[in-house]
């Protein structure tokens, strides 16, 4: 699906670099990817992270696995090409984020190891922060929280291709950070998650 099929186009360069986007937010573009299964608390993390970062007067937004399906990735189901196509095109965006000196939170499954690492490319040959960040919940946690159900669903056979059930979920190998939600709050991992972004010259 990543096939370039456009014809007779041109890159435009503008006349405002990123270095100039920068010095204007105070803060350097960064993309933090959030993997892990369902229910592992990616988006409670993410979202507790953006409030902070507004709070301290940085620019941040999330990209959320279920609120980009209800637009940009709608027409994608969960097959595996259609994974690959979900987190491509969210690779893509984040990136044009990190671009405009945004802190941008993505929380996706992401369940491919190899849809991570092209992400991850993507990031390095633009000159782009990637900070991949393993929620690393254990399956019986999220399975505990289930809040939207489809663990049972999945369970009980009426929910297919269901990361950590019937479908694989390869885990990070060498992640910037890993978090266990299990005894690590929304908070705590703001908290750490914070201390990296100064440690890396992110944010100040």
């Amino acid at each position: 699906m990543s096939e370039t099929k456009a014809t007779n186009i041109t890159w435009h360069e503008g006349h405002v670099t990123s270095k100039e986007r920068s010095t204007l937010l105070k803060q350097k573009g960064a993309t933090l990817w959030f993997t892990g299964l369902s229910a592992s608390g990616k988006s409670t993390i993410a979202f507790t992270l953006e409030h902070a970062l507004i709070q301290r007067g940085n620019l941040a937004y999330v990209l959320d696995g279920d609120n980009i399906r209800h637009g940009l990735n709608k027409n994608l189901g969960f097959s595996a090409a259609d994974r690959e196509e979900n987190i491509r095109r969210i690779g893509e965006v984040a990136k044009l984020f990190a671009d405009c000196s945004v802190i941008t939170m993505t929380s996706f499954i992401s369940p491919y190891r190899k849809d991570r690492d092209t992400v991850r490319a993507l990031h390095d040959a633009a000159g782009m922060p990637y900070i991949e960040v393993h929620v690393a919940t254990p399956i019986e946690t999220c399975e505990q929280r289930d809040p939207k159900g489809l663990y049972k669903k999945a369970r009980a056979g009426q929910l297919k291709q269901f990361t950590g059930i019937d479908d694989p979920y390869e885990a990070p190998l060498k992640p910037e950070l890993t978090i266990d939600a299990t005894h690590t709050s929304p908070q705590d991992a703001t908290v750490q998650l914070l201390a990296y972004l100064q440690q890396r010259g992110i944010i100040s």
